[in-house]
């Protein structure tokens, strides 16, 4: 029975692994995970995905397959007393009369620093408990090496419209709730956005109105009129934020306007910071146009400060103008690739003297000294081009870091660089 003080998604949560919506590439037949709970021996892993795909579920219903004690931690709001108590506990149940196993759950278990984090790595050695965490970010960046090589990483996915609309059936068969429209379930599963928590939290606000209006159909605009604005999910600082940003660059590194509209929409309906999305097409202009159009780099630094004077939602069609630009021009990374590679050599390199006919002589002793010595000054030669100098320090030659493509401007200006060469060799 339902109390009052208990969530729907609390409710709904799986009692059994038959009962677990989504997932099915580890929990179908066969799969890793299901291996996993039939094998019947625990081990410690590392659930990773977005917010509300069963990572506190699975954990759960291993430690009932397994007859475990479960203590969950909340890295957002515990420290070391809390896994010093859990350490504690377990000890208890493993030289009790029980001599139970534990399963020590660390939910956003990112949050946790390196120190605490390696607490748990000489219990977890003993075979003291198992240790399981949860995570929505990347743990190759967040989560210890030496925490991570004792665990498995199951990477779980986002639920799909299907699994969305049997949580949904599922809810109105636990919960007294009106018939919905077909068109409103489409638009509460989009609302919902692959997490079942948020969609769970959402029917349970839309059922108490529904009965405070004594409603008998849950229609599309009244859906919209109660759930208010519809947003996106959007961790702004997350791995979802950086896989949209990179499907971003890609899609104008590609020559793909439509796909680069796409993921900018996409992350402008999210909530991204329009100013960053600024930040990051100079940059690209910078990046994989280059003098291929060098208009593109002065358009991108024009959307940025068209932005700025406009705000959205006026200014994003300046963002929207500069990604397709981006995505059309001529692309060319030769001045990235030359920039990265002379960043390496002198990296590596020595710290040569500057040549001294290069060297400027405002003083009266420095010309004594012979700075700047031998000079030419390529405006009074042919064409404005000093043949045969040499603007490297000494003993080095020109390793030819600069290499234009044979697409945009860049092809003019690969046609020039010949024609110098050929000068310098003559």
């Amino acid at each position: 029975m339902r109390t009052v003080s208990q969530p729907l998604a609390e409710v709904l949560r799986p009692a059994t692994l038959g009962e677990v919506i989504g997932q099915q590439h580890l929990l179908g037949e066969g799969m890793a995970l299901r291996l996993a709970f039939e094998s019947g021996q625990p081990h410690s892993c590392i659930l990773w995905g977005p917010p509300g795909v069963g990572k506190t579920t699975i954990a759960r219903l291993m430690a009932s397959a397994f007859d475990a004690q479960f203590i969950t931690i909340s890295a957002v709001l515990g420290g070391v007393k809390e896994i010093r108590e859990a350490v504690e506990q377990a000890q208890q149940v493993r030289d009790g009369l029980e001599q139970r196993r534990t399963i020590v759950f660390v939910d956003e278990v990112h949050r946790f620093n390196k120190s605490q984090q390696d607490a748990f790595l000489p219990h977890v050695e003993s075979g003291l408990f198992t240790f399981i965490g949860a995570t929505t970010e990347n743990p190759s960046f967040e989560v210890n090496s030496a925490l991570l090589s004792r665990s498995v990483v199951y990477v779980l996915q986002p639920l799909g419209t299907e699994d969305l609309k049997q949580i949904v059936e599922r809810a109105r068969n636990k919960q007294a709730f009106p018939a919905i429209e077909d068109i409103a379930v489409d638009e509460l599963v989009s609302y919902a956005d692959g997490d079942a928590r948020r969609l769970l939290n959402t029917l349970e606000t839309l059922g108490v109105a529904a009965r405070q209006e004594q409603l008998e159909l849950v229609t599309l605009p009244w859906l919209r009129k109660v759930m208010g604005e519809r947003m996106r999910r959007f961790d702004g600082g997350g791995d979802q934020f950086y896989d949209t940003i990179s499907a971003l660059h890609k899609s104008v590194r590609g020559s793909d306007p439509d796909a680069a509209l796409y993921w900018l929409v996409r992350m402008l309906d999210g909530g991204a910071d329009p100013r960053y999305l600024a930040r990051r097409l100079v940059r690209m202009a910078a990046e994989d146009i280059g003098l291929a159009d060098p208009r593109a780099l002065r358009l991108a630094l024009d959307c940025a400060e068209v932005y700025e004077r406009l705000g959205s939602p006026e200014g994003e069609l300046a963002l929207a103008e500069c990604t397709v630009y981006l995505a059309v021009a001529p692309k060319s990374n030769a001045v990235y690739k030359a920039y990265n590679a002379v960043r390496a050599f002198i990296k590596k390199d020595g710290t040569r003297p500057v040549p001294m006919h290069l060297r400027n002589a405002p003083t009266k002793l420095m010309k004594q000294l012979d700075y700047g010595k031998g000079y030419r000054y390529a405006h009074d030669e042919a064409e404005g081009f000093a043949a045969g100098e040499n603007y490297f320090p000494e003993g080095l030659q020109s390793p030819g870091f600069y290499q234009p493509v044979e697409r945009g401007l860049e092809i003019k200006i690969a046609e020039k660089m010949r024609h110098l060469r050929g000068l310098n060799q003559s």
